[in-house]
Parts: structure tokens; C-alpha cells; sequence
């Protein structure tokens, strides 16, 4: 048996009213996740641990199958990975975004999506000016980049941009929550200050700021932690070998951590505009060969972030017809079977532009396996279904079945 999962990050949703109180999940046009529905069997699942915010990292480790308290050590050490950076004994990594501030306040998180060209101009610059023998930036995709602070201390309280949109950004910055840590919070929250003055009158934002885009003025330090500890993948469940697709250095960094090929598809954005078939044609090619295939696709969630109804569901529209369809049209013709989960990894409510720690609902599609009585698949359906209510490491223990 080989296995896929597909997964929409932050396709789930709440009642919307603009909908008829539907989600975005239930407005979708999405006959072939449906159809899989039919033949498979569905459930929840939660993918955050308590005491854990609802962030992405959490949420797919939690998905591939680790005990997240266990092995958990920050985002930016996760990308790092994905980067080919090395977090060395004594070094703290932390995601880096370049957001935008207006008016004092946290505009949005992303810098109005700022290009990989203009990203990497404006750190290779911060890096120029602020970077040391203590203290490095490195490039990464978009708005997502990584921040090294050697002998930097992670008991932090750092909020992620994302989530406090509109917030005065005084008002978030990072805070110490030990004796130790509060030279490495004064440090942080230091650079954050040194950013804005640097970067408000860059060319680049300059450039951007012509054309009516936001600018990225503002670097916004978040989740540190130190080189994880982590078994792969594959001698957790048993599997021969596996890839990771995805355009997010976060998930291409988890995927290296758990053992897994990061395959490179062209032309892969995270956004809606994303090489969709030709993420579906590498997990196609990947199968092949591999045991297992990670196909993570990030465009709900940033449209959800964004509040943007009607490309959320275009997003899941877009999932359905241009990956799901040509993934199972293929297997369905192939001799050894290939088991199929379809799932978000969190929310990502329209309403608030962030996660929630609320379950999401899943799909697996054994092939010969009996079905139960969900017909189709959203967040209300799928609490009908046989599995029920799975926490954390139960969902890949259930796909595996170990």
C-alpha cells in the first residue's frame, strides 16, 4: 500500500453570513473531493495540542504524525532546514517576516506579498547593516525569511504577525517570560526598531510605495527555537521512502527534518496563482517510486488571512479540479493501491484572518474498503463520519495503521 496526503492549508472555515451561513468548504464547487468522500470514510481531527497555538507548523507536524511537546523546538528552525541554513549548538533560529505598518499599526503580514526579488534585496541589505557575529539574516520566499541569534535564548513571548492585524505593533512586540531571556528579548524588539528606520525609505519600498503597494517596512521576529530532535518519518511508521511538495520553507523544512525528498516543482507560488498541475504531475511522478507523498498547498490560508471570501473558495474550487481530480484519475488506474487523505491542517476563518485551534475535517479513501455514510466533505459532514473525533498522532497512526 502507498500513501498521499493532500492537504489545504487552512481551507476550513465557520459559518459565513454572506453565504447562507454555509463555509467556504460547503459554497465550493468540489465534485471530486465528494466523490472521494463517498468512497472513503471521514472524521475530525485535532491538530493542536494544548497549550500550543494554532500555527501551521503545529498543525502539520501534528498531521505527519509527531508528538509535537515532544519534538517541537520553533518555526524558523524548521525552515531553516528547507534553506540549507545550519543551526549550530548555541543558536537560536526564528521566522523572520518583512510585514507592513501603517500608521503605527500592523497593516498586514505578508508586506502586501511582497516579491522573492524585492524580499531578498531588502535582507541581503538588513544583513548588510544589522548582521554581525551574533546576529544573521537569510533570504527565503516572499515575506518568510530566517533570523539566527547565536547564544539567544528562546523563553519568549512573541506573537505571530498574522494574527493581529490592526494592532499597534508596540503593543506586540516581544516580551521575555524568563531572567534569562530578557537580553535576547531587548536585542530582538532592538532590530525590529533599527528595521523600520533602515527599510521606510529603501528604494524598493519606495518603488513599491509609487506603484500603490505596501511597503515592507518592518521586520517581525517570531517563534524561536534551537536545532529539533527529530526521527524521521519513516522509522516512525515503518515506510521505505517518501517526498515533501510544497512552496513553503516551512514544510519543505519538516519534510527534511522527517526523512522525506523535497521534490521542486516550477513555477510553485503558495499563493493562488500556483503551479497546481504541476504539483499534481510531481506527486504523480513521486508515487512512482515513494511510499508516501506530502502535497501541501498553502492558497486557502493566505486567502484567508486576506478575508477574501470569494478567492477562498475559488482556492478549494482550484484544489479539487486541478489537483484531486488528476491525482485520483491516475491511481484509480494503477494495480497496487493507493491510499488517499485529503485535510486542512487548521482554519483559517475568513472573518478573523487567522487560525483557530477548532478540529478540521478529513477524508481516507483506503481503495476496497467499505465506506460510511458521509456523501460529501466539509466541516459538518465530516463530524458524521466513522472515525470520529481523532487527537494529534492518531491520524497518521489511522492512515498507516500501525
Amino acid at each position: 500500500m502507498k500513501y498521499i496526503i493532500i492537504l489545504g492549508d487552512g481551507m476550513a472555515d465557520e459559518p459565513i453570513a454572506s453565504l447562507n451561513n454555509k463555509t467556504c468548504l460547503q459554497a465550493a464547487n468540489k465534485p471530486n473531493i465528494d466523490k472521494i468522500a463517498a468512497l472513503g470514510r471521514s472524521g475530525l481531527l485535532d491538530t493542536i495540542p494544548p497549550g500550543f497555538a494554532p500555527g501551521s507548523e503545529i498543525a502539520n507536524m501534528s498531521v505527519m504524525g509527531y508528538d509535537v511537546p515532544q519534538v517541537f523546538e520553533g518555526r524558523g528552525s524548521l525552515e531553516a532546514a528547507s534553506m540549507g541554513v545550519t543551526i549550530e549548538d548555541g543558536e537560536m533560529a526564528m521566522r523572520c517576516n518583512l510585514i507592513c505598518i501603517e500608521n503605527g499599526k500592523i497593516k498586514n503580514h505578508s508586506a502586501g506579498h511582497i516579491s522573492n526579488e524585492e524580499a531578498e534585496e531588502l535582507i541581503l541589505f538588513l544583513q548588510e547593516k544589522l548582521g554581525n557575529e551574533q546576529v544573521n539574516f537569510f533570504a527565503g520566499v516572499s515575506y518568510r525569511h530566517l533570523l539566527k541569534v547565536k547564544g539567544g535564548i528562546k523563553q519568549l513571548k512573541c506573537t505571530p504577525p498574522h494574527d493581529v492585524p490592526g494592532t499597534p505593533f508596540s503593543e506586540v512586540m516581544i516580551e521575555a517570560v524568563s531572567e534569562n531571556a530578557v537580553h535576547t528579548a531587548t536585542l530582538l524588539n532592538d532590530l525590529i526598531l533599527r528595521s523600520q528606520e533602515l527599510l521606510e525609505n529603501h528604494p524598493v519600498n519606495l518603488k513599491r510605495a509609487a506603484q500603490g503597494k505596501d511597503k515592507a517596512n518592518s521586520i517581525w521576529p517570531w517563534s524561536p527555537g534551537y536545532k529539533p530532535a527529530m526521527k524521521t518519518l519513516l522509522e516512525l511508521y515503518q515506510l521505505k521512502s517518501g517526498s515533501v511538495i510544497s512552496a513553503v520553507d516551512l514544510i519543505r523544512g519538516i519534510g527534511v527534518y522527517a526523512g522525506l525528498k523535497v521534490v521542486e516543482v516550477e513555477g510553485i507560488t503558495g499563493l493562488y496563482n500556483t503551479n497546481y498541475e504541476g504539483k499534481a504531475q510531481a506527486a504523480i511522478e513521486a508515487l512512482k517510486t515513494d511510499d508516501f507523498v506530502y502535497l501541501h498547498i498553502e492558497a486557502s490560508d493566505e486567502a484567508g488571512h486576506e478575508g477574501d471570501v470569494e478567492l477562498k473558495i475559488k482556492t478549494i474550487e482550484y484544489l479539487d479540479s486541478r489537483i484531486v481530480k488528476p491525482i485520483f484519475e491516475e491511481l484509480s488506474t494503477w494495480d497496487e493501491p493507493v491510499t488517499i487523505a485529503i485535510l486542512p491542517d487548521h482554519p483559517t476563518p475568513c472573518s478573523i484572518k487567522t487560525h483557530t485551534n477548532n478540529p478540521v475535517p478529513f477524508i481516507i479513501y483506503r481503495p476496497g474498503e467499505t465506506p460510511d455514510d458521509v456523501q460529501v466533505y466539509d466541516e459538518f459532514a465530516s463530524s458524521k463520519g466513522s472515525y470520529g473525533l481523532l487527537k494529534g498522532m492518531e491520524f497518521m497512526q489511522t492512515l498507516i495503521k500501525v
